[in-house]
């Protein structure tokens, strides 16, 4: 069995559909727990006999574990199983140990770079505004882009949200996601966030966590190194979907940060390293945005700027002080060349190509 993840509206139905022949939902190995044939059909163990059975939504049924579990032991090496849902299917697959070493978990991810094979500035750019949900930028209309933004938030917060937690002020944590776009790029102050909602730290600490849970956004780690002060406590806060952004730079530095997060996930889920995505910033607020990190050894760094300037003093400050082995500097320009530090300095596109960023 493989469960299949990722954000609301990111295509993991059409993607899981795509591994039937015909692809499409009229085709009987595709069963929704939404529709009421499909759900008597998986309750009374009604499969069709085919190779790959396609499972959507089917956690919303309470006792699924155990469900999938029958299906997946009577039909061992017959019957091979596609589960897929919301975003809260990664929260629900935790609650018990029923269908340990019977499936593997993938996240999907929005579109990136290397995906599309986007090889010009043009299409670049229209990543940038329109991000990677595939509805948004296939369409790329402001108009539906609006239009689908509002959408998506509604329903994670009256959807995801209400079935995953029993929450009174949902007005209040829609009030939050409103409030995070502002902040993305810096250390986030879950202080300033009670202060703002006029709730306790605590609280706005688990609503956050629940946007988290739900895909909305992702906070990433600082990392330490005994040769400087590093901040230690507070994360950086990133979105899913960037095209919320207004600022250029913040919005670039968001897309940056889904394609190296993107590329931790995928060699977690295909080879079982852990990945971590990370930042360097000391106490006099020198900073570089990402470092990757596999089985806690640092593999490079990563340090975003929209226009081709020289390269940022934080980098050669912390190269000669951390033990990352190789540090990049990447833009939205042309120019490609070698620091006298030792630094590439690269366009965006080209470091996706070379780093073979999925």
């Amino acid at each position: 069995m493989v469960f299949v993840g990722g954000p609301r509206q990111v295509g993991k139905t059409t993607l899981c559909l795509d591994f039937l022949k015909p692809s499409s939902v009229k085709n009987p190995a595709y069963l929704n727990w939404d529709d009421i044939h499909s759900r008597k059909l998986i309750r009374n163990g009604e499969l069709p006999a085919a190779p790959l059975v396609v499972l959507d939504e089917v956690h919303k049924y309470k006792l699924w574990r155990g469900l999938i579990k029958g299906f997946y032991d009577k039909n061992k090496g017959e019957q091979n199983y596609l589960v897929t849902g919301s975003a809260r299917l990664d929260h629900y697959r935790r609650g018990g140990d029923s269908l340990l070493g019977r499936y593997r978990y993938v996240r999907l991810h929005p579109f990136s770079v290397n995906e599309l094979g986007i090889s010009s500035t043009a299409d670049l750019q229209a990543l940038i505004k329109f991000g990677g949900f595939p509805e948004p930028y296939l369409a790329q209309s402001e108009k539906e882009l609006k239009l689908w933004t509002r959408e998506r938030l509604y329903r994670i917060v009256n959807d995801d949200i209400a079935d995953l937690e029993n929450l009174r002020e949902y007005s209040s944590i829609e009030t939050l996601a409103d409030s995070l776009p502002e902040r993305v790029g810096s250390p986030l102050s879950l202080q300033a966030l009670a202060e703002d909602l006029s709730v306790s730290q605590k609280t706005v600490a688990h609503w956050v966590e629940i946007l988290e849970k739900v895909y909305y956004c992702y906070r990433i780690m600082p990392f330490g190194s005994p040769k400087i002060r590093a901040v230690k406590k507070e994360k950086k806060l990133y979105l899913w979907d960037w095209s919320v952004l207004e600022n250029d730079g913040i919005r670039f530095e968001n897309m940056v940060a889904s394609h190296l997060l993107k590329y931790c996930h995928f060699i977690e889920d295909t080879e079982g390293d852990v990945m971590e995505l990370r930042f360097l910033r000391d106490h006099n607020r020198r900073e570089v945005d990402f470092v990757v990190l596999k089985n806690k050894k640092p593999l490079f760094a990563v340090e975003c700027k929209t226009g081709e300037r020289q390269l940022s003093p934080a980098i050669s400050y912390f190269k000669e002080r951390t033990n990352i082995p190789v540090f990049y500097q990447v833009h939205l320009g042309t120019k490609d060349f070698l620091s006298e530090k030792g630094v590439r300095v690269m366009p965006f596109l080209k470091f996706c190509n070379e780093l073979g960023l999925v």
